[in-house]
């Protein structure tokens, strides 16, 4: 038997295993490319180089600096012995190498698509942007430092499109890991579920460090080249507590990325899965990724430009976007308290994630392959296994993060300080740990909740639908508490720290905020590591079934898909998480900031004035909007593939019995370009409707002497948006996992199992909850992303002063430039 499994040979009949490669192209980018062509020596001495040159800028702008650069290049070469661990791995038999080399070349395709037309976009607004900045009045902090105009122009675009390369980079590095790991967990699940699950782990462990990592490092080497270029804190320069603001366009180069990469791959990776499953399992009920569905290869190649190479680029984004957003309020409070050395308040951010990379790393490790008694014993559940890690990760997070405080927040002025800052870290840990815990509680079939949702389905699928749209309801209770409680204990806690200003009013309430988030993003790198590990998993599960290794090999790739559905979700309520918690901290910096360059008190945002409230309505109705654009582009698309799957299975019958392959390129080739057009509506809609709304208002407040009118009612959007956004995410994440795993708790021969009336109903219910999980479930995430790009931009149209018709002129051609884009 064992012979068997590794030679992947079984009782089943034997049957034709060669698949057409979708592409035969290569389709690694060029920087890529040029760097495979280096000679090694020579490759090795210009990063010695690159090595000296960044520790020499990070040693003249601060020790810490240092500190942050030797743990990211310890971390890069961590993340080169996962890859060549995963790497040495075998791939198994050739029909499994065919499969992945076709999965493969489908995802660098569209991956290389994709990202051209994003590219082409982020050049188009790099132009408007540098055009803005060279027209517009130079703020009192560049007046202060001496910044002119167009040195100002040329350091943000420069950031602008540098945090744009970086995100891009970030997904392509998760992607480029799910593609060659892929088949060797299917391999290792012939021999051993521990080895399968260890190389699936370590896999998106690659990803994940790389990520992070990167982010940390951009966001850093930024920050000293700027420090030492423009001699801040030397007489007549810029201040060190100014600087993070130039770092703003970092930030948003990564946004603008992860917009659309978000949502182009979530298009199509639920068009794909969607049509496959309806055709394929309801119509023809053949089993999941069956070699005879026209549509599996798309299937698997969503799976991989959707949940990894757009993850990637999102984690990237929330991370980078979070750093600079903390450098700003650490250096804001110091200078408001008079702090002599505020370069730890500002570098702090950069020091947490650093962190963060060396207790991911030791979760990562702590998931060994060691003592797994083979195939004939019971499978060891996964889940427990990879939560174990976590925990390991958390225990030495609430270690560093205490280190990391007493190190660089404690001050003289406030001597307890730092412990009440390290207790905010402490909430928003907890509040990480929670919001996993309650996500697996809804979505894992191990649980009540799921296994409801499961018997459901013996009655119809009506009452399938009925029951999930009610759990994801049910859902959103508990997380809102955990939110609700982080945020009034950490604002609580930031408050009484004994931080005052001029004045004596505290001033650390935002702060404790801030460094809350900073909390819960303390594991990040490990929560990206169980993200990476569902998709790698999902597709290990395809090239198994594709490649007909027997029902054992499929059993063990079947639990591992359960438990990364599992952590999906869970991935994204802890993304859904950081976000409210950070969204808090973006409502008083766009206050903040408006007050400061209107020279006019703006505190707050009165609801009973009826403009106002109508900016709430419409930020509101946009939740709902942007959500049925997705689901509608998911629906769309899926229909074009069930059309051609249908046409393939009537003009080519042999398909079902193994006498005629299907077509896969050609559904490649449907979703990829329906993808590409679908992302534009909706990710305009999103980027557009703040500014949009801001202009009109601020023309009414022109006319009836309000010239505060227009922020108020873009505050009053943003707000509405983010809370509706939060509760309609959560609703969506949750429901579609429930019904994802509804399915695969059916499928381990619960109720019936496969082909079951109940199971064709759960198929109905997780073909509902597929646009709900992957596309419009992220509404939340990408519109925060919307959010900050607005307020960015809206910034810039607020503090221009130059005339009303110039404004008018630039910013209709900004629209129109994002719209033909």
């Amino acid at each position: 038997m064992d012979d068997d499994m590794e030679n992947g040979a079984g009782t089943y009949q034997e049957r034709p295993r060669t698949f057409p490669a979708v592409r035969s192209k290569s389709h690694t980018p060029w920087i890529f490319q040029m760097l495979t062509r280096i000679n090694a020596r020579v490759l090795f001495v210009l990063l010695m180089l690159i090595f000296v040159v960044v520790f020499y800028i990070g040693a003249s702008a601060s020790p810490i600096i240092v500190f942050v650069f030797t743990i990211c290049i310890i971390s890069l070469f961590f993340s080169v012995f996962l890859t060549k661990w995963v790497l040495a791995k075998d791939e198994g038999p050739p029909e499994m190498s065919q499969i992945s080399d076709a999965i493969r070349d489908g995802a660098e395709g569209f991956f290389r698509t994709q990202y051209g037309t994003i590219s082409k976009m982020a050049f188009i607004l790099a132009i408007v942007i540098l055009t803005i900045y060279l027209f517009r009045a130079s703020t009192p902090q560049q007046e202060a430092a001496g910044l002119g105009r167009s040195t100002s122009a040329y350091i943000t675009v420069a950031s602008f499109l540098l945090g744009a390369l970086c995100s891009g980079i970030a997904g392509y590095v998760g992607m480029w890991v799910s593609v060659r790991a892929n088949v060797r967990v299917s391999s290792a699940a012939r021999r051993s579920a521990r080895e399968a699950l260890q190389i699936a782990v370590r896999a998106g462990g690659f990803s994940a460090i790389v990520v992070v990592g990167m982010a940390v490092f951009g966001v850093a080497i930024l920050y000293a080249t700027f420090y030492v270029w423009l001699g801040v804190d030397t007489p007549g320069s810029m201040k060190v507590t100014d600087l993070p603001l130039l770092l703003v366009g970092y930030g948003f180069g990564a946004s603008f990325v992860a917009l659309f990469a978000q949502l182009g791959g979530g298009i199509y990776t639920k068009a794909a899965d969607v049509g496959a499953d309806l055709v394929g399992k309801v119509e023809q009920g053949i089993p999941e990724d069956d070699p005879r569905n026209p549509a599996v290869i798309a299937d698997l190649v969503g799976d991989n430009v959707g949940d990894c190479a757009a993850r990637g680029a999102d984690l990237f984004e929330s991370i980078a976007a979070e750093i600079i957003s903390a450098m700003i309020l650490g250096g804001t409070m110091a200078q408001r308290c008079k702090i002599d050395d505020p370069s730890g308040f500002i570098l702090f951010p950069l020091v947490v994630h650093s962190f963060d990379l060396v207790v991911s790393s030791v979760g990562i490790l702590s998931i060994r392959g060691t003592r797994d008694p083979g195939l004939t014993a019971p499978i060891e559940d996964p889940m427990k296994i990879l939560q174990k890690g976590y925990s390991v990760t958390i225990v030495l997070a609430v270690l560093t993060f205490g280190v990391s405080t007493r190190w660089l927040l404690y001050t003289e002025q406030a001597p307890s300080a730092w412990l009440n800052f390290a207790l905010c870290g402490l909430v928003g840990i907890m509040t990480a740990y929670a919001f996993v815990w309650i996500t697996k509680y809804y979505t894992d079939y191990k649980h009540e909740p799921v296994r409801t949702l499961a018997l459901s389905s013996a009655t119809g699928h009506g009452t399938n639908i009925i029951a999930g749209v009610s759990l994801g309801l049910e859902s959103t209770a508990l997380p809102v508490l955990v939110i609700s409680v982080a945020i009034i204990s950490a604002y609580w806690l930031g408050h009484t720290s004994g931080l005052v200003d001029d004045s004596g009013n505290p001033t650390g309430g935002l702060f404790g905020t801030a460094v809350a988030t900073m909390g819960m993003l303390s594991t990040a790198a490990y929560v990206l590591t169980m993200d990476m590990f569902g998709p790698i998993a999902d597709n290990a599960g395809g090239i198994v079934e594709m490649s007909q290794q027997p029902e054992s090999v499929r059993e063990i790739t079947d639990v591992l898909d359960a438990v990364g559905n599992t952590t999906k979700a869970t991935t994204k309520g802890f993304a859904i998480g950081s976000a409210a918690l950070a969204s808090f901290l973006l409502f008083s910096a766009y206050m903040d900031e408006v007050a400061s360059f209107a020279h006019v008190p703006f505190k707050q945002v009165d609801i009973a004035v009826p403009e106002v409230f109508i900016g709430g309505l419409l930020g509101s109705m946009l939740i709902f909007l942007f959500s049925a654009w997705a689901c509608s582009a998911v629906g769309r698309t899926a229909q074009e593939v069930v059309n051609e799957v249908r046409r393939q299975f009537i003009e080519r019958p042999g398909i079902m019995d193994y006498k005629e392959k299907p077509d896969y390129g050609r559904c490649v080739a449907i979703v990829a370009s329906a993808s590409l057009k679908e992302m534009i509506k909706p990710g305009a809609l999103a980027i557009i409707s703040p500014m949009v709304i801001g202009f009109l208002f601020r023309i009414l407040g022109y006319f009836t002497s309000q010239p505060l009118l227009g922020a108020k009612v873009v505050a009053s959007m943003l707000m509405f948006a983010t809370v509706a956004g939060i509760l309609m995410a959560l609703f969506l994440n949750t429901a579609g996992g429930a019904w994802d795993n509804a399915k695969k708790y059916i499928e381990t021969g619960a109720l019936g199992g496969k082909g079951s009336d109940c199971h064709k109903a759960a198929v109905t219910g997780d073909t509902v909850g597929d646009p709900f999980k992957d596309t419009a479930g992220p509404s939340l995430h990408v519109l925060i992303k919307c959010s900050r790009l607005s307020h960015w931009l809206w910034r810039l149209y607020f503090c221009d002063r130059l005339t009303f018709h110039l404004h008018l002129t630039m910013y209709t051609g900004t629209h129109i430039l994002l719209l033909y884009s």
